[in-house]
């Protein structure tokens, strides 16, 4: 089951999140900086997964922008990595060559998530 989706920009700051499970604010915002750290330290030689707590982590990287999914120990890291895809596929369709800015402002004015 996924936990939550986020995007992050390089610099570490989460331009979109969605939370499938109840988190109080105060924790997302000190899970969030932790779950960032981990993804962003890591080279790109190695593994997009991350087991985390008593969760695992699965990332990709695209441009200037990471997407972040917590899913629980059952689920499948690969269908997850081809999830996160054929998300930036979509978006890239919708908006034809994503960027942050597309991200930052469909969400404000859309919420589509």
């Amino acid at each position: 089951m996924i936990k939550f989706f986020l995007m992050v920009n390089k610099q570490g700051q989460t331009r979109l999140s969605r939370y499938y499970e109840h988190v109080e604010i105060n924790k997302r915002t000190l899970l969030e900086a932790e779950v960032i750290k981990n993804c962003l330290s890591r080279s790109k030689d190695e593994c997009s997964f991350i087991e985390y707590k008593d969760f695992k982590l699965v990332y990709r990287q695209y441009a200037a922008l990471f997407i972040v999914v917590g899913i629980d120990q059952t689920e499948n890291e690969m269908a997850v990595y081809e999830l996160i895809h054929n998300f930036v596929e979509v978006l890239d369709k919708y908006f034809s060559r994503v960027s942050e800015l597309d991200v930052s402002f469909s969400v404000s004015e859309t919420h589509f998530l």
